[in-house]
Formats: C-alpha cells, sequence, structure tokens
C-alpha cells in the first residue's frame, strides 16, 4: 500500500487512480523515476521473452521507488469495482500504457463484491501474464514483483484525479488509500460538458502522461496535494460511451481479447463445467451454451415490479434457441447442453431452469469455495461462460458483455444479449 506522508510529490512522479463509476472502469498511475531517459519501443519488434527483473532494479524493494530502473516509465491504478470492471480498468490501463509507452504495474484485485474477508487476488494467478505480454508486446509488472507486499514502508504517491473531473454526482472519490490527488482538467470528459455520462477519453488522458501538458495542468484544484493526485472513471472510451460493448474497441482488440486464463484456472474451470454437464471421465468436455442472467442489484433499477422488469424463462429459451440455430447454420454444430449462470435466488425460478434441461455449477456439492477460496466461483463462472460456443447473456452487465467478447474473439461462437426493464423490452 502506498500513502501520502504530506510531503509534496516529485514531478517526476505521475498517477492516476480510478475510483470508479458505473459499469466500465480505468485508472491509471504513472511514475517516472528520477533520472529518467526516454525508451520508446519499436511496436512491430515485439519480444518473445518477457522477464520482469528487466523492468525493475531486482527483487521487491521496501520502497517502491527503490526498485524503479531510470530508463523506463510506469503507469499504474487502482480498483474500486466488481471484479468484472476491475478486469475491464485493467485491460483499458494496460491499452493507455501502449499509447503513452509506459510499463503497467498491476496491483491486484479486491474483494469489493464478494465477501471483503476474502484477500485480495493476485492478477497473475486468473490472467495468463506471459502469453498476455507476448500478445500485446509490452512487459507487464505487477505491484508485488515491484515493492515488497510486507513492506512497512510509506511512500509518498501523487495522482490525477479523472473521477472529479467526469462525474457530477459525488463531492469526493473514495479511494482504498490515503492518497491525495490533482483534478484532471474538465476536458478529459469525453462529451461536452452539458452531457455528464461519467466517460473520458483515452488519449486526453494520455496527454497528462507527457511533460507538456502535465505541467500547463498542474495547477487545477487538487485535494489535499499541493501537486498532483488523480480519481479517473471506470468509463475511458476512444469515440463513445460504453466502448467495450462495441466490436471496434481498441481497448478490447488491443488488449481485452488477449487477457486468456492461466492454465490452472483453464483445468479447474473445466472440470467444474464437465461435473455439471455429467461427462463421463472417458469423453471430451462437449460443446455449450452458457447463459448469464443477473437479477440481484439490477432489480434496484426497475420501474416497474420485478415480475414485469425481467425477461421471463421464454424469453432466454428464445435467445438460446436463436443462438443453436445460428451456430447449425454458421459452424454445423448441434449444441444441446446448455450452462445457466446467475445471481437469482429464487429456487422457482430455478426449477424453471431445470425444467428445460439446462444445468448450472453446484457450489456448494463441489465445494469450491471451502477448498478453493471465495474468489473461485466467481472466476470459475466467467471462465466457464468465455469457454462456451455460444453464450446469451444480460444488457447492462460487464460480466455479460466480456463472455460474449470472448466467445466470439476467442471461438468464433455465437451470442445474444438479452434486454430489460418492462415487459416485451426484448421483443423483436
Amino acid at each position: 500500500m502506498f500513502y501520502p506522508t504530506g510531503r509534496k510529490p516529485s514531478l517526476k512522479t505521475f498517477c492516476a487512480a480510478l475510483i470508479g463509476v458505473f459499469l466500465l472502469g480505468f485508472g491509471t498511475l504513472s511514475i517516472k523515476p528520477s533520472g529518467f531517459t526516454l525508451d520508446i519501443q519499436d511496436a512491430p519488434a515485439r519480444p518473445t521473452v518477457f522477464n520482469p527483473q528487466l523492468y525493475v532494479q531486482g527483487p521487491p524493494t521496501q520502497s517502491f521507488r527503490d526498485n524503479l530502473r531510470n530508463d523506463t516509465k510506469y503507469i499504474t491504478s487502482w480498483t474500486s469495482a466488481g471484479w468484472t470492471n476491475d478486469v475491464i480498468t485493467y485491460g483499458n490501463l494496460i491499452y493507455l500504457a501502449l499509447i503513452t509507452e509506459r510499463t503497467p504495474i498491476i496491483p491486484k484485485f479486491l474483494s469489493s463484491h464478494i465477501d471483503k474477508s476474502a484477500p485480495a487476488f493476485p492478477f497473475g494467478e486468473v490472467i495468463d501474464v506471459p502469453r498476455l505480454s507476448r500478445a500485446v508486446g509490452i512487459h507487464l509488472l505487477e505491484w508485488h514483483e515491484v515493492k515488497d507486499p510486507e513492506s512497512q514502508v510509506l511512500d509518498d504517491l501523487g495522482c490525477w484525479t479523472v473521477w472529479e473531473a467526469v462525474q457530477h454526482y459525488k463531492q469526493n472519490p473514495e479511494p482504498r488509500q490515503n492518497i491525495s490527488w490533482t483534478r484532471a482538467p474538465g476536458w478529459v470528459e469525453l462529451t461536452s460538458p452539458s452531457v455528464h455520462d461519467n466517460h473520458a477519453s483515452f488519449w486526453s488522458l494520455a496527454s497528462l502522461g507527457f511533460p507538456e501538458a502535465r505541467s500547463n495542468n498542474l495547477g487545477a484544484p487538487n485535494h489535499p496535494s499541493p501537486q498532483h493526485k488523480i480519481s479517473l472513471p471506470r468509463t475511458i472510451t476512444a469515440h463513445r460511451t460504453w466502448e467495450w460493448e462495441l466490436d471496434y474497441s481498441p481497448a478490447w482488440r488491443f488488449v481485452g481479447q488477449y487477457m486468456r486464463w492461466t492454465e490452472s484456472m483453464e483445468m479447474l474451470a473445466d472440470t467444474h463445467a464437465r461435473h455439471a454437464m455429467n461427462v463421463p471421465v472417458n469423453e471430451p468436455t462437449p460443446p455449450y451454451i452458457t447463459i448469464h442472467i443477473r437479477h440481484g442489484d439490477f432489480s434496484e433499477q426497475c420501474e416497474v415490479p420485478v415480475d414485469q422488469c425481467f425477461a421471463p424463462m421464454s424469453v432466454i429459451q428464445r435467445r438460446v434457441s436463436e443462438v443453436q440455430e445460428e451456430l447449425r447454420a454458421r459452424k454445423g454444430i448441434e449444441v444441446t447442453h446448455v450452462i445457466m449462470t446467475s445471481d437469482e435466488t429464487d429456487p422457482e425460478w430455478w426449477s424453471e431452469v431445470k425444467a428445460l434441461g439446462w444445468t448450472w455449477v453446484d457450489y456448494a456439492a463441489e465445494r469450491t469455495e471451502e477448498i478453493y477460496g471465495k474468489w473461485h466461483p466467481v472466476f470459475i463462472d466467467a471462465i466457464i461462460q468465455s469457454n462456451g460456443v455460444g453464450f446469451v447473456g444480460t444488457r447492462g452487465s460487464t460480466m455479460s458483455t466480456l463472455a460474449a467478447r470472448r466467445v466470439e474473439s476467442w471461438h468464433g461462437g455465437a451470442s445474444r444479449i438479452i434486454r430489460w426493464g418492462r415487459l416485451g423490452a426484448d421483443d423483436h
């Protein structure tokens, strides 16, 4: 953890921390050590071996600055949303690292959406970092490679805050660290000041990582640091709002689609999926369709009674049939296995799922949390969703957005997203 001690942050340190809003998220912190010299990467010449020791001075140190190289620029952030939003945040962070020619330092995932007693989970234990590094062409550092996680040293850290520049509903962000920040200029907003959609522009933010824009904007309001701290929205895009939902999204195309799972996580999820489908030990995992239906907190957005707000099972079944038909016509495969993932708690609803011949992972019977920890049901759901040849999801859920993207990109699969909010919302 890195906390300011009241000392004025160095102008050679740039930090952007995401304390997000709504669904998509991104935050960055960029650190430039003293004596920095520009080291521009040649994009076409992508190295095939990534050694973290080439981007730091050596093993993790008590103070993070002691481990930074003077010929390398860095960028980092924090998260504050549900896990899928945090995955998007780190995807945005890595994309911003690409366009600012910096080395990203990625923190652990924080358990803001599950039992808060669950320990933070390392990024590289669920995402295959070496594979991602090779795909995007830059090395990715994790904070535990830079600073000793057990260190008691409090480091000064200055950040830009984008949160205050683009959101207009809360007076201050709610950082998990005792950080201070300088408000980013209003022109980082994606849209005009009269349209408050809580999105920032990638390239506007990128400019703050370069000397001219940084020095010209350090006079912006700060709290409480006199130099620079920042809070960013989780919504950073290139052209339009909610861009990860769109096929041209640069953060998805150049980073997100390469954020593949570690082999051990893949194997664990496959085991759970096979058990759910009752696949015999000596048979391969069959192709399947996954569904993600989010109700839970979405019910708070309903303006009509809940039973008129969410899509009934008949609508979900119709969307599954559409996916099956597309797979039959386009790929020549007949997919009969369907796995449901949902936060719904009504036993009658799950009885309807069973009546359709669909299945789900029984985490209690598998003793998943007991054996692996509280994070793993979330991870396994996401991996099972991503490994289907078809997917049906819930509009407005970032978990559904990423599952659809993965199924389409990784497997050439078919996807559908269900609209909700009123009776007949998904009629088409």
